[in-house]
């Protein structure tokens, strides 16, 4: 109780600079100064019926829960689906995904962590349950979901050593936040022992739901087009990267690659397609943006991919991957998309946040690591190279894939319990 008035008190200490904050987010995402109002618990709009929410913090959270939506959805015909979200990007890929459902699905931004911001979301929309996508936890909202009997699950669960490092920091203040969810699905045993360890109660190994998720054919076609824009050319993807990475990335590929080679780069956040276009044409490589929306030239060394949702095409037009994130001290992405398409993959040392599907993509033979870009590198024109190398690969990756599938049905079903019980409690 003490550790969250000081957490909360520390929240009121820092309000005046959170309208700092969005304005400095807001000169890179002006979508940072919209619908302010929602992240102090203030909606314009409300939803009818029985509801299901389910927060997913920002893009790949959203993604990830794609088949749950829709899998909730399917069980529960009488519900409608709220989506939260902290970040604007987060918010446009629910529209996105998720737009056709509408008004049965909608999206809205998570309050800050302040009681009363809290208290006034969950009494404006009165959720039968709450779903939190993978470990996004605030104690204040806990304590609220807890004092109005509103069940809140974590789902698809992962935690790395360094991220339970941190929250062993916060000693009792997350222990009782964990020891007060109603129930936990863990991607692997691993981080079940990890969140255990930090006082998680009600806990099962669920598995990943991403694996879950089957490559839209409109991306699959589109890949095909984007393949056919780029010719015959060896084509090096590098996806997701994140600032510091393509810098030395283009200056080993300039160095390292014949120029028949075409590098594809995808920045993770859209706010930086700007800033790494300027970068590339620092670096003497000849750009061209795919929102150009034209055929890559064959003196074109570097394909910008600016373009948001279409990561399953930029994986099915390439002969290979590097996976950004993983060549500094990031953490890594993980590698399943590009696995479900047939790509193959080269990973940096720095998939902390990905440790286990990471490991389990290199034992299958869909995935190599290297210790550096340059390493990293040499891999990727190693497979580019081999073509029966590459078939072998991309084979074990779709295997690989199907392998690991069914984590959305055993999460539906640690769910249902809740969901009973919110519904009894409702008659």
């Amino acid at each position: 109780m003490i550790l969250r008035f000081l957490y909360t008190a520390l929240w009121y200490l820092a309000t005046p600079l959170i309208g700092l904050r969005l304005a400095w987010r807001a000169r890179r995402q002006p979508e940072y100064l919209q619908h302010v109002g929602e992240r102090f618990g203030r909606y314009p709009t409300s939803m009818a019926g029985p509801l299901i929410w389910l927060h997913a913090v920002s893009v790949g959270e959203t993604r990830a829960s794609a088949p749950l939506v829709h899998a909730l959805l399917d069980a529960h015909p009488d519900c409608s689906l709220l989506l939260t979200h902290m970040t604007p990007t987060g918010r446009a890929t629910a529209v996105e995904i998720f737009g056709e459902l509408a008004p049965r699905v909608q999206s809205v931004y998570l309050p800050y962590d302040f009681p009363w911001a809290v208290a006034r979301f969950l009494r404006h929309f009165r959720p039968r349950i709450g779903v939190l996508m993978e470990t996004e936890l605030w104690p204040n909202l806990v304590e609220g979901c807890r004092r109005t009997g509103t069940p809140l699950a974590m789902v698809n669960a992962r935690l790395s050593e360094r991220s339970a490092r941190g929250y062993r920091r916060a000693g009792g203040l997350a222990r009782d936040a964990f020891a007060h969810l109603s129930a936990i699905g863990a991607q692997t045993e691993a981080d079940g022992h990890r969140l255990s360890a930090l006082g998680a109660r009600r806990l099962q190994v669920t598995g990943n739901i991403k694996f879950d998720i089957t490559p839209p054919e409109a991306l699959l076609t589109l890949g095909k087009e984007f393949r056919n824009r780029i010719g015959p050319r060896q084509t090096l993807l590098a996806a997701s990267t994140r600032e510091g990475e393509e810098g030395p990335l283009l200056e080993a590929f300039a160095r390292q690659c014949p120029p028949e080679v075409l590098l594809v780069l995808v920045p993770r956040h859209p706010q930086r397609f700007d800033e790494v276009a300027r970068l590339v044409s620092r670096s003497g490589l000849k750009l061209q943006r795919r929102s150009a929306d034209t055929p890559v030239m064959a003196d074109t060394r570097v394909w910008l991919g600016d373009s948001m949702g279409e990561m399953y095409a930029y994986y099915a037009a390439a002969d290979t991957a590097l996976i950004g994130g993983s060549w500094e001290k990031l953490g890594g992405q993980n590698p399943i998309e590009a696995s479900a398409v047939g790509c193959p993959v080269v990973v940096g040392p720095h998939t902390f946040n990905f440790k286990a599907v990471c490991e389990q993509a290199i034992e299958a033979g869909a995935a190599q690591r290297a210790d550096d870009l340059e390493h990293g590198l040499g891999l990727a024109l190693e497979i580019i190279d081999n073509p029966v190398r590459r078939k072998a690969m991309g084979a074990a990756g779709r295997n690989f894939a199907c392998s690991h599938r069914g984590a959305t049905a055993r999460t539906v079903a640690l769910l249902e319990p809740l969901m009973h019980n919110a519904r009894a409690r409702k008659r």
